[in-house]
């Protein structure tokens, strides 16, 4: 097993700060516009983009939920071992907002699909937008494409994409890992 980086601390701040940027430049207030980081990693990059947008860039009342997708996978009854749920935290109203999915890296699409179906148990959003850090461009099985993308990588099937967080794993920096 070989790993290779592909994004440094610096490259993945610089990366945040122009998705921060682009939110803004689409969404101006964030009134009407709620962050939803999928669980579970995506939630690292929801709360660098919600925390960067208010610090950094003084955008105010910025409402920021967590949406667990387990269950909501058409994979989920297909393994044999027992899956562990995430916390799903949403203590808003969804109805008639523009929701913006966070998620650190878009591969096969199906986990965007299943917070498609997930969030509908929350109500109707006006419309949905994707975030990703890294866009696995040429493995997708499902139509779907970020809105927002920090860097397309192309990766083939035996390499997967590690994104670290310093919260979490000790540093910002993002790998190719080849599994041969």
């Amino acid at each position: 097993m070989s790993q290779k980086i592909l994004l440094t601390s610096k490259e993945v701040n610089i990366i945040l700060h122009r998705l921060a940027c682009q939110l803004i430049e689409k969404h101006l207030d964030f009134s009407n516009t709620i962050l939803i980081g999928i669980q579970p990693r995506g939630t690292f990059l929801a709360e660098r983009i919600k925390n960067l947008l208010e610090n950094e860039y003084k955008v105010q009342d910025i409402s920021l939920g967590y949406l667990d997708i387990t269950f909501f996978r058409d994979d989920f009854r297909r393994t044999d071992k027992p899956l562990e749920a995430n916390k799903t935290l949403i203590d808003f109203i969804i109805e008639n907002k523009k929701v913006i999915f966070i998620d650190d890296v878009l591969y096969t699409g199906r986990s965007i699909r299943s917070a498609l179906t997930a969030i509908q148990s929350f109500g109707r959003p006006s419309e949905i937008e994707l975030l990703v850090l890294i866009d696995r461009r040429f493995s997708r099985h499902l139509p779907i494409q970020p809105d927002y993308r920090g860097r397309q990588v192309d990766a083939i099937n035996n390499e997967k994409v590690l994104v670290s967080w310093k919260e979490n794993d000790g540093e910002d920096a993002v790998f190719l890992i080849n599994n041969k």
